[in-house]
This record gives structure tokens, sequence and C-alpha cells, in this order.
């Protein structure tokens, strides 16, 4: 049984511009350019105790409801979006100013969450 989340893989253009928003806006450690074995470029970013692998290559081609979810406190949120704004990526505010949503370069939907965990607004009002 898996016991936490190994990595996650992200397939965009630019790898080391990609780690660079993560570690501008998110705070991310970053490894940049690390051609894997095949010599194909790609960076690291680890936000929230996972690491993100960001491999070259051609993103999604729209976005639609999938998404990565990081929770934040109210303070890291507005911070968040005031960093938001130095960078070339679309952003808004939800919920009540308790969630940030941002886009990557490549239509990858990152959400800032400081409205509680998943356990206390979803499972276990039920």
């Amino acid at each position: 049984m898996a016991t936490s989340i190994s990595h996650i893989a992200l397939i965009v253009r630019d790898p080391a511009r990609t780690a660079e928003l993560f570690a501008g806006v998110l705070g991310a450690h970053v490894i940049p350019d690390r051609p894997d074995d095949n010599g194909h470029p790609q960076s690291f970013a680890k936000l929230g105790g996972v690491w993100f692998v960001l491999r070259q290559g051609t993103g999604p081609s729209c976005r639609n409801g999938d998404h990565i979810a990081l929770e934040v406190s109210r303070d890291e949120l507005s911070a968040c979006a005031c960093k938001l704004a130095t960078f070339d990526v679309e952003h808004f505010m939800a919920r009540e100013d308790t969630a940030l949503y941002f886009m990557d370069y490549d239509n990858h939907v990152f959400e800032l969450d400081a409205g509680g965990s998943i356990d206390e607004v979803f499972i276990n009002r039920v």
C-alpha cells in the first residue's frame, strides 16, 4: 500500500523557467538543469515535502479541472498573491479569498488553499 507521494512529474516547455516560478512564488528548493539519462532537459523543485520533476516537452493543450493544491496559511496566501503579480502567469483569488489559483506557463493549474485541510473542509462534514 502506498504511504506517500514520491514525486509529481510535469511536462513543461522550459523546466528551468517553471522551477524559477516555483522558487520565486512558493519558496521551492530548486535543482535546475539536470538532464535525465537520455540528455532530456529537466529541473527539480521541492514543494511541501514533495519533489516535482519538471521535464521538457509539450504540456497539456488546455486546462481542465485537474489541479494540484497546496495548503498554506492566510499570511502565506497573501504573500504568494503579491509575488505572483511579478510573474507573467494568470492567477486569481477564490472561495472568499481563502484560495489562490494560478496557472504555470504550460496550462498546469495550482491552488494555494488557506481554508483548512481537506479533512476539515470536506471529509469530516459527512
